[in-house]
This record gives structure tokens, sequence and C-alpha cells, in this order.
């Protein structure tokens, strides 16, 4: 009897999950890519692979297969990722309740216009919530400027879009830049093309104008004074078409696309930086609210 209870006792032990293989495989699942996981985790791809060879072996299925844009999950993937995500936040917000101490000071942080809405919104609530005696500046510039203002030491981090594969920076998540318009708008079919790009520093200006040039596509712009609120009316009212990310496209706009007549734009990453020099404590524990508000699966929709 004694023998048994060892046993069964024995066989419990072998169904605890390791925690590192399941953060390892939501950052897969989340990137669709173990190459682009592995730099956002600070660990070698083969690393990775085979974090992912492990958890998959204990389990007894496939959680991955091959796709020509990358990793896509299996039926059993998308069964776990939902549990995963809940283990994680679970494990993180014990942790954090266990060993955080009182955190004050100041955090600026730089944010694009248009990341600023809905998408952040919840991650800077529950920073706020978590260290009330943190006091939170929230700086809104292109990309461009705020790694400037990143290295000039005017802001403590930085959350910038650049070309995917084009930055030393942690990616926070993909998505595909694309073309839009008004609800049933004519903007797109004018030539030259009416475009609106917010500012002149816009990160996606250089890729839209190079696209259009190699199209043989004739543009003039409009309206560019660094305010993302003109730049939305301008399209709502179809006197032009802009250039977004897609995953922040107002749901009362259209998506337009090749088959419009408009060059495909390439896919883009939204990556945070830090200081080179040792980042402070709020900004520290800020990086982390975000990296697990953010680093969730994005849609990367074809043009």
């Amino acid at each position: 009897m004694k023998g048994s209870c060892i046993s069964i006792y024995n066989g419990c032990m072998t169904r605890n999950f390791d925690i590192s293989l399941i953060r390892t495989f939501a950052a897969v699942a989340d990137h669709g890519s173990m190459t682009i996981a592995a730099n956002t985790l600070h660990m070698t791809q083969g690393a990775v692979s085979q974090q992912i060879k492990r958890l998959e072996d204990a389990l007894g299925c496939a959680l991955f297969e091959r796709e020509k844009r990358g990793l896509r999950l299996t039926n059993a993937g998308e069964r776990l990722l939902g549990n995963a995500r809940r283990l994680l936040i679970l494990n993180d917000d014990i942790w954090a309740d266990m060993t955080d101490s009182a955190i004050e000071g100041s955090v600026r942080l730089g944010v694009p216009y248009d990341l600023i809405g809905t998408t952040l919104a919840p991650v800077l609530k529950s920073y706020a919530e978590r260290h009330p005696q943190v006091e939170i500046s929230l700086i809104c510039a292109s990309s461009p400027e705020l790694m400037r203002a990143l290295d000039d030491g005017e802001i403590d981090l930085g959350i910038v879009e650049e070309p995917l594969g084009a930055s030393k920076g942690e990616c926070l998540a993909i998505d595909r830049l694309v073309w839009v318009g008004a609800k049933a708008g004519n903007a797109y079919r004018k030539d030259p093309l009416p475009i609106s790009m917010v500012a002149d520093t816009c990160a996606f200006r250089p890729s839209v104008f190079a696209a259009l040039a190699d199209d043989g596509r004739r543009w003039r712009t409009v309206f560019e004074n660094g305010n993302i609120e003109a730049t939305t009316a301008t399209v709502r009212t179809d006197l032009a078409v802009t250039a977004w990310l897609a995953s922040t496209v107002p749901a009362d706009l259209d998506i337009l696309g090749t088959n419009d007549g408009l060059p495909e734009l390439p896919v883009f990453s939204v990556n945070l930086h830090l200081p080179k020099s040792e980042a402070t404590l709020p900004a520290t524990e800020l990086a982390r609210h975000i990296r697990e508000g953010l680093m969730r699966p994005r849609q990367v929709t074809a043009a």
C-alpha cells in the first residue's frame, strides 16, 4: 500500500508545468517565429527550439507547424495558448505581489500618436494602480523623434514603430502597414494620390513613398501638422488616404490594398527601447507591464 502511494505521488509530480517552457511557448505563439521569440527572451534560437520540443514531448503532441510566413499553432497549440496566458499572468501577479516593494519616483514614456489610445491605456492603468506613488509623464511624438529623445535622456523608455528586422529594440508585436481610407470613399482613385501622413517625421513615410515610387504612382501630401486627430478627420471626409498599422485602424474606416490599385506595404514591428545606461526602477517596472500588456497575438494582415 505504501509503495502504491509513493507511485501515485511521483506520478502527480511529473504533471507540474515548467513555467519557463510555458513562457517560451507563448512568446513563439505571439511572434510566429522562434528567432524573434529568442530575441525577446534574450535566448538563443537553439535554446528556444529545445524548450518547445521539451514541452511538446511532455504533452505528447505538436504545438506548431511551419508555413511560408512562419510558425502556426496546431489545434493543440490553440487549446494550450489561452490557458498558458492565464497561467503566466497568475504566476507574474503572485511573484510581483510577494516580492515588489513600494516603488516611488517618476518615469517618462515616449509613445507614437497612433498607439496611445486603446493599445496602451490598459497597460498604463494597470501600472498606475499597482504603483500609485510613481508619477508618469507621457510624451507623444513620431518614432524617429522618440529615438532621439531617448538618446538625449529626455525620456526613460520608448515604444517605437520600425520596419521589421531594422531595430535593436525588443520586439513586442508585429503588424502590417496598410492603406486606410474613408468608408466607400474615392480618394484612393485620384491621381495624384492624396496622402496624409500626420507629420513629415512619421516612421511610415519613407516606406509609403518608396512603395508608391516603385509602383510608378504619383502622390501629393495633404495637411501634415503632427496631429493624428486632424489626419483621421481628413481621411474620414475622403480628402486623403493614410497608412497605419492594421491593428490601429478605426472600425469606421476601410483598409485598402492591392485590389484597390495601391501597392503592398511592408511589415513593421512595435519595439521597446530602454536607455543605454541602466534604467531606473520605475522604468524597469513599466517595461515589464508593457511587455505583459502588448505581447499578445497580432494578426499580420495581407495587403
